[in-house]
């Protein structure tokens, strides 16, 4: 089963269910594949729906921040639930070693010696951890070792 087919199952179970919050919040994850679909002509396979919800879960926490900024309670609860639904699609998260362990053989397989080589290391790394790392913090862990390997 595709992760689009289990997201549209997760739909009909929520109806089923009569949960409007979730079902709210499912309805905008197949919005948003639709649309990509829609736009580029294509049908999205499940890397590609990884980077729907990737790119859906950096915006609800951007959200969260400025709601707690504005002191937005009710939209910080709101958006944290749909995060929690978001998340629940991705697949199991890659621990610390995990992550230094990619990063190390990236750095070694593309010959990389300074941040000057980063988009090198980002274009391995990133197929490998795609949904299963915060790619914010993985594109600072390998500034941070070429960074150190450049000096």
């Amino acid at each position: 089963m595709t992760l689009k087919d289990r997201i549209t199952d997760d739909m009909k179970a929520a109806l089923r269910a009569g949960a409007k919050e979730r079902l709210s919040a499912i309805r905008l994850i197949l919005a948003a594949v639709k649309q990509r679909e829609v736009d580029e002509r294509i049908t999205l396979d499940d890397a590609q729906v990884l980077g729907v919800l990737e790119k859906m879960i950096k915006q609800r926490r951007e959200s969260i921040e400025q709601f707690k900024s504005g002191g937005r309670d009710d939209l910080v609860a709101k958006e944290s639930a749909e995060l929690q639904l978001l998340q629940s699609y991705l697949p199991a998260q890659l621990n610390d070693g995990e992550i230094d362990a990619i990063i190390g053989e990236a750095i070694r397989a593309s010959g990389a010696a300074s941040i000057k080589d980063m988009g090198k290391v980002m274009a391995a790394v990133r197929p490998k951890v795609q949904g299963r790392a915060d790619m914010g913090a993985l594109s600072e862990r390998v500034k941070r070792r070429l960074a150190g390997a450049g000096s």
